[in-house]
């Protein structure tokens, strides 16, 4: 049995991302994770929500791609979609920043929560470049196989879906540029919405707004972009 076989992920993600598995830095990964447990160390997100970018959106169904630096490595925060946070979590600082640029835009009330899941269940894939982080340190697992994972997973979805909007939020994201057919995809660029740099111009940048109308004029239905209460 490859290592493909073993891994639980949603269908058309598994074959799309089936050879990935078997590749000597995905097998590095996979043993520097189970290590890390071994060693005691907390590891977030859990390991079922560790896919739940691709689970919950899958490659049939990615209309746009928001991509994310690192899972928030605070208790309880982190269930796999950049940005968001679970039910009863306090809304993260930069998160707080896409819901005002949400009212500013389509005059979107601020929800009472940071729980992103509606979206990802539209076709918004929140991917995080690293899909993994240790308890209170940032960054730690951004050097041990991820990024090859993420950019490949970044690649099949341009390759592989048409008309997608790519919203990159910091020079990170964009960073990821280089691995989109901008030729049939939109690309809209701004700063990150982190207080650092939210007020030099992510706020104002009309990405909600800009993004459905483009998946209006190609057919596709647009993002209901209001999230629904959830219980805490």
């Amino acid at each position: 049995m490859s290592a493909a076989d073993k891994v639980k992920l949603e269908a058309s993600w598994k074959q799309a991302l089936h050879d990935e598995f078997d590749k000597p830095y995905m097998i590095a990964l996979g043993d520097f994770l189970r290590q890390e447990k071994a060693a005691g160390k907390e590891i977030y997100p859990p390991g079922p929500l560790i896919f739940n970018a691709l689970d919950s959106t899958p490659l049939d169904q990615v209309k746009v791609v928001i991509i994310g630096q690192d899972p928030y490595h605070g208790p309880g925060q982190a269930h796999g979609l950049c940005f968001s946070v679970q039910p009863g979590v306090a809304t993260p600082p930069s998160l707080v920043n896409i819901y005002k640029e949400l009212k500013r835009d389509l005059n979107i009330d601020i929800p009472n929560h940071g729980y992103l899941q509606s979206w990802a269940e539209q076709g918004v894939l929140l991917l995080n470049t690293s899909l993994t982080v240790e308890r209170a340190n940032a960054g730690s697992h951004a050097a041990k196989g991820w990024q090859p994972f993420t950019d490949r997973i970044i690649s099949v979805v341009s390759e592989q879906r048409p008309h997608l909007v790519f919203l990159l939020w910091g020079a990170h994201a964009q960073s990821k540029e280089r691995l989109i057919d901008t030729s049939k995809h939109l690309v809209l660029r701004s700063p990150h919405p982190s207080p650092l740099s939210a007020h030099r111009g992510f706020i104002g940048n009309g990405h909600f707004s800009r993004t459905n109308k483009f998946l209006e004029q190609n057919g596709l239905p647009p993002i209901d972009w209001r999230l629904p209460p959830v219980q805490s």
